[in-house]
């Protein structure tokens, strides 16, 4: 199955699943239930999950600048609320 256009908006759940799996994964290591095979193999997926996670967040931040210099190219500021 091909993956998603990283402008789509399933880009975040994505993410989501990526570090709920991550978290799960680092409990699972840290407990040291695992034998060294397994702890190698759950490296591994935990190295593949982070840099999907990091992936989720460069595409947010660009996601953002493009929203801000939209803002800006369009002449309205952005909101600030009376202090």
């Amino acid at each position: 199955m091909p993956k998603k256009k990283s402008d789509s908006p399933s880009a975040i759940p994505d993410f989501e699943a990526a570090l709920s799996e991550l978290e799960t994964l680092v409990e699972k290591m840290e407990s040291s239930e695992q034998s060294l095979e397994e702890a190698l193999t759950s490296f591994q997926r935990g190295v593949e999950l982070t840099r999907t996670c990091q992936k989720g967040l460069k595409e947010a931040e660009q996601r953002v600048e493009k929203l801000i210099k939209q803002t800006e190219d369009s002449g309205t500021e952005p909101f600030s609320p009376d202090s």
